[in-house]
């Protein structure tokens, strides 16, 4: 490998954040490889669910695609189909590869046409891990021929371990994701909320949750609340409605700091699997929330990797009642807020941002390499 890596990253989706989280930290993830002097080719399948759900949505599809274009010049994104063109996208594609990143939602049919041209293009390929199937769905991800990866990038340690101890690869890096501080910043703005939302319903991986931290709480403050997501049950809706919620429905990822600047506090619930087994590993909404200056606060989870100050960077609630104790709290204290705020940012530029993981992602390639 020469000092300029030309890495091919495949992903489910560039265009499209529609239920797709992992698309935030991507993106910032390329962009800082072009900055760190690499050449860098994004690649996703035409008529990706994502994107194709995210056309569903009207005016708001059209403004999204436009704000990614416009934010992401960088990004060389280009288009491939799973159809007799694929061989031969393939084989032009990864002739001069370096680097092959494979996005866990990517499917295993490409993956392994990917990996078909590993040996004759001697190029590294990696296995970016971003969800908790290996640890609930392990099928899900022995689709995939791991044992023809030179390695595993998984965001958390405890995925890495389930790859090491219970797939049997051989090497596996923890590599979580992080902030795009290059869009993901406090901005100023009118506090007209006082908790804001954003995630989906979960599938009922967190629903009882989502009562006990969100709904109950709301309703028995009174606060002004909304909440931002797709794939919202109807009961999910009407639970929001009763507790006086407001649901806005799909909001761009680009277009979350502007929110994230409206409201006094945010809620982090992570799913269940999040909360007990795969403790430790904080999705992408922490981070973002933190890099805009948001004063979080969480239900139950533990940072057992002790990637953040808790009780400085975010609140930890234990359960529903001291939610509400400290909803009604902080929205009552300028000073503790704007101080977990400031806390939080520095957190993440210090430790956290796209550009620490792009660097980590050179030295992982470096390191293959010797």
């Amino acid at each position: 490998m020469s000092n300029q890596l030309k890495f091919r990253l495949f992903a489910h989706s560039w265009l499209s954040d529609w239920n797709h989280g992992n698309a935030h930290f991507l993106r910032g993830l390329a962009r800082e490889l072009v900055r760190l002097g690499h050449e860098v080719r994004c690649y996703e399948e035409l008529g990706s669910w994502s994107l194709t759900n995210l056309m569903r949505e009207g005016e708001v599809a059209s403004e999204a695609i436009e704000q990614f274009r416009r934010e992401f010049p960088e990004l060389d994104v280009r288009f491939y189909q799973r159809d007799a063109t694929l061989q031969t996208t393939l084989q032009h594609e990864l002739r001069d590869a370096d680097v092959v990143v494979v996005h866990e939602w990517t499917e295993p049919e490409v993956a392994n046409a990917i990996l078909a041209f590993k040996q004759r293009f001697h190029f590294r390929a990696l296995f970016h891990d971003t969800h908790h199937r290996a640890y609930t769905n392990a099928g899900e991800i022995l689709r995939f021929p791991l044992h023809l990866f030179d390695g595993v990038l998984a965001f958390g340690e405890p995925i890495r371990r389930i790859y090491l101890d219970g797939f049997g690869v051989p090497r596996a890096w923890t590599f979580h994701e992080a902030a795009d501080t290059s869009h993901f910043q406090p901005l100023a703005g009118r506090r007209d909320l006082d908790l804001l939302w954003i995630g989906n319903w979960g599938d009922e991986e967190r629903t009882q949750e989502l009562m006990e931290f969100l709904v109950e709480p709301v309703k028995e403050t009174g606060c002004r609340a909304v909440a931002y997501g797709v794939r919202y049950p109807e009961d999910g809706r009407q639970s929001l409605a009763q507790a006086g919620i407001q649901y806005r429905g799909y909001l761009p990822s680009l277009m979350a700091p502007r929110v994230y600047a409206q409201s006094a506090l945010s809620l982090h619930v992570p799913r269940r699997q999040y909360a007990n087994g795969l403790s430790g590993i904080p999705t992408i909404r922490v981070f973002e929330a933190l890099a805009c200056g948001a004063t979080l606060v969480c239900s139950p989870w533990q940072d057992a990797e002790e990637l953040f100050r808790p009780g400085e960077d975010y609140i930890v609630t234990r359960t529903g009642a001291e939610m509400k104790a400290v909803l009604q709290e902080l929205m009552h204290d300028d000073a503790a807020r704007r101080q977990i705020g400031a806390s939080g940012r520095q957190t993440i530029l210090e430790r956290h941002t796209c550009g620490h993981r792009a660097q980590q992602l050179v030295e992982i390639c470096e390191g293959l390499n010797r």
